[in-house]
């Protein structure tokens, strides 16, 4: 298996590596901080075309790939979770809409979308669901040429910044269908944003729907066809995830090398050691592993020979990584790690959601299993 990337793909790498050095990094304190979605950094990540590299070029994106995907997601969050995970959660929605949508579907909402000139929210997640479809409660009622969808969703990331939402209810079959939704629609309630531990200035939101009428017309895919659609875009959305974990897990090496080279004891720097080299090693070991596993996934993406289990295992396995490697850098960081003075503290804070979000670890390992348990 050959991971060597093409002029193309090393291209991306340095893109975003320059664009995280230069313009992400000296910000990644503030957003956290003040818990403000950056606007202004993805104007820029869409003019550099980081939001379409694995869109097809009829609307608007390089088709250079999922690999390209992943490697522009490390890159970012190796300063920033929260500015690289605005990538993967416009990225549902992108999926979503390429696989499943209409022509007319497709014309009107991915340019945009691939350009960075809209984003979208995802919104699935209701506060009894968990990773339950068959608890969904927000109903789609057909209504003339219309549905009008009431109930309400947690956790819709971007929100108050998207153009278009992606909903999921249940129709008058009592299955779960996809809706396109304008979020400026009377009755679509963007609350509150929730405080996050966490990937901070994300703008994740409660929504609530009532009585949003939607056109027949903005229906996602077939009737009761809600659960593929779901599927089909957070096989896409782990991937995601498992470049951020890498992300994460190479920052965390990253710092922890800067500080154990910079810090003495007994007038030799931390590197000497041997505790601190063991540490250092396990942690590399571990982000490598994480990294090839999650290029693996996106290969197999881009060959068309992807699976489910695939993305559920990389997502599984890295961001186990990025928790385990943050985790060791705090204790090389020591005692002062555990402040907000040093950037660790944000890294600690933000590699949970990592586990959490687009299906729980616990989950993704039941996939991985039953995926197994089904193989001939």
């Amino acid at each position: 298996m050959d991971f060597d990337f093409s002029d193309a793909e090393q291209d991306v790498i340095t893109t975003a590596k320059a664009f995280a050095a230069t313009r992400v990094r000296q910000r990644a304190r503030e957003i956290d901080e003040q818990n403000r979605f950056p606007s202004d950094l993805v104007a820029e990540m869409g003019r550099l075309g980081l939001f379409g590299l694995h869109m097809p070029e009829q609307y608007g994106g390089t088709a250079l790939g999922y690999k390209s995907y992943a490697l522009a997601i490390e890159q970012l969050c190796r300063v920033s979770l929260t500015v690289g995970a605005i990538i993967a959660i416009n990225a549902l929605a992108q999926e979503s809409i390429l696989r499943f949508g209409t022509d007319e579907q497709k014309r009107k909402y991915l340019p945009p979308l691939v350009a960075g000139e809209s984003l979208s929210t995802f919104a699935f997640t209701e506060g009894l669901t968990g990773s339950d479809p068959r608890a969904i409660t927000t109903i789609a009622v057909p209504d003339g040429d219309c549905y009008v969808v009431s109930g309400e969703k947690t956790f819709a990331s971007l929100a108050p910044s998207a153009s278009v939402a992606i909903i999921f209810a249940k129709d008058d079959s009592g299955k779960v269908s996809a809706f396109l939704i304008d979020p400026h629609s009377e009755g679509f309630i963007i609350e509150k944003e929730i405080e996050m531990m966490g990937v901070r200035g994300e703008d994740v939101c409660p929504v609530m729907l009532d009585h949003v009428r939607v056109p027949r017309a903005n229906l996602l895919g077939q009737p009761g066809q809600g659960f593929n659609v779901l599927l089909t875009a957070i096989n896409v959305g782990q991937l995601g995830i498992a470049a951020e974990s890498v992300g994460i897990a190479e920052g965390a090496l990253r710092m922890s090398l800067d500080y154990a080279r910079n810090r003495t004891v007994r007038e030799r720097p931390m590197t000497d050691l041997p505790t601190i080299q063991a540490l250092l090693g396990e942690m590399s070991a571990r982000t490598e592993a994480a990294r090839w596993l999650t290029y693996r996934t996106a290969d197999l993406k881009d060959k068309g020979r992807h699976t489910g289990k695939d993305s559920a295992t990389a997502k599984l396995f890295a961001s186990q990584v990025a928790n385990d490697v943050v985790d060791m850098a705090m204790q090389i960081h020591g005692s002062y790690g555990y402040t907000k003075d040093l950037e660790i503290e944000r890294l600690y804070r933000d590699a949970k959601v990592t586990q959490l979000y687009e299906v729980v670890s616990e989950v993704q390992r039941l996939i991985i299993g039953s995926s197994l348990a089904r193989e001939t």
